[in-house]
């Protein structure tokens, strides 16, 4: 089994820049060991068990909501049946496709 899943958690009225809270989120992510990328808008994250990979996630939901009164969360979730290695393996699928390989 896996799961990808594409995640924005963005507090709301903390103004423009809202590094600080998204890194507690992206800190708990990277900590977890699951396979992830980090995008300017959002993290794409991969794994094998549906609750461990929600379970990384209501941590740094946690994290977040400490002192965020309002949180605007974006998820996309792929799952696949019997295929790992989706992260790079989607992106070179269509790098064949085309002959070349793409920005990353």
């Amino acid at each position: 089994m896996s799961f990808l899943v594409f995640v924005s958690m963005t507090p709301l009225g903390k103004g423009e820049s809202v590094s600080e809270y998204v890194s507690r989120v992206v800190d708990i992510v990277d900590k977890s060991g699951l396979e992830y990328r980090l995008t300017p808008m959002g993290t794409i994250i991969e794994g094998e068990d549906w609750d461990e990979v929600m379970n990384v996630l209501k941590q740094g939901f946690e994290a977040m909501a400490r002192d965020c009164n309002r949180i605007s969360i974006t998820m996309k979730i792929d799952y696949r049946k019997g295929k790992k290695g989706r992260l790079q393996q989607k992106i070179k699928s269509v790098e064949e496709k085309i002959g070349r390989e793409v920005k990353k």
